[in-house]
């Protein structure tokens, strides 16, 4: 049976050399059927599709940096990994990205968990199918870039869970306090008791908003 592949990138380019790359026999004897998207929109409709269709997807390359669905307030290739992984419990998540700050990093994994999460810097021709082909036999594999990120996090001794890497996240992205309920689900009162936390972890007294940005961003978790 021939395997469903959904390629999302915001480059046609990309999304045909993932294409060429996946279509040797070495990766798969019988040719891939590929699903192609170039932004959330589109990959979320063709996703909705082939699940009332009651077709399966197999195996997914996302990148995580698309033109968001406003509308339904899918912003990334992460939201659409999350729907993916709703929809199709044994599909194989394989993430792209040029990005290996730690928090965010930190974040993708224990939201996603993704059976691939590679740096585009990681990877060239040879490696890219050889890569695919482990997570497609069951492996579970990260890039060098992405590994070393995690090391950086363990060696500054910062385990938060998700929510703190949000909170983190949101407020270096201009998002004010008042306003983090409606990007994450917790209370006020809790989210203030966390932010607390993260300052007395990151700047040892004191600060404001701005301190704890440019004191997270001196140590490179953002």
């Amino acid at each position: 049976m021939s395997l469903n592949v959904l390629v999302v990138d915001d480059h046609p380019m990309t999304v045909d050399s993932y294409i060429n790359l996946l279509s040797d026999e070495e990766f798969q004897t019988t040719k891939p059927n590929f699903i192609t998207s170039y932004n959330c929109e589109d990959a979320y409709n063709k996703i909705t599709l082939m699940s009332k269709q009651d077709k399966n997807i197999d195996f997914a390359l996302l990148d995580i940096n698309l033109p968001p669905y406003k509308k339904l307030n899918i912003s990334n290739g992460i939201d659409l990994a999350l729907l993916v992984r709703g929809k199709f419990k044994n599909c194989k998540i394989v993430l792209l990205t040029m990005h290996s700050e730690p928090l965010t990093v930190d974040k993708i994994i224990k939201s996603v968990r993704p059976e691939g999460f590679i740096s585009k810097s990681d990877i060239n021709f040879e490696l890219f199918p050889v890569f695919c082909k482990r997570i497609l036999n069951g492996e579970i594999l990260q890039s060098t870039a992405i590994i070393e990120s995690q090391r950086d996090l363990f060696k500054k001794n910062i385990n938060w869970d998700n929510h703190d890497n949000q909170i983190l996240i949101l407020i270096s992205q201009g998002v004010k306090t008042v306003n983090l309920p409606d990007y994450i689900p917790l209370s006020m009162s809790a989210i203030e008791k966390r932010k607390a936390s993260i300052k007395d972890q990151l700047l040892k007294e004191k600060g404001s908003d701005k301190d704890l940005i440019e004191k997270a961003k001196k140590l490179g978790l953002l």
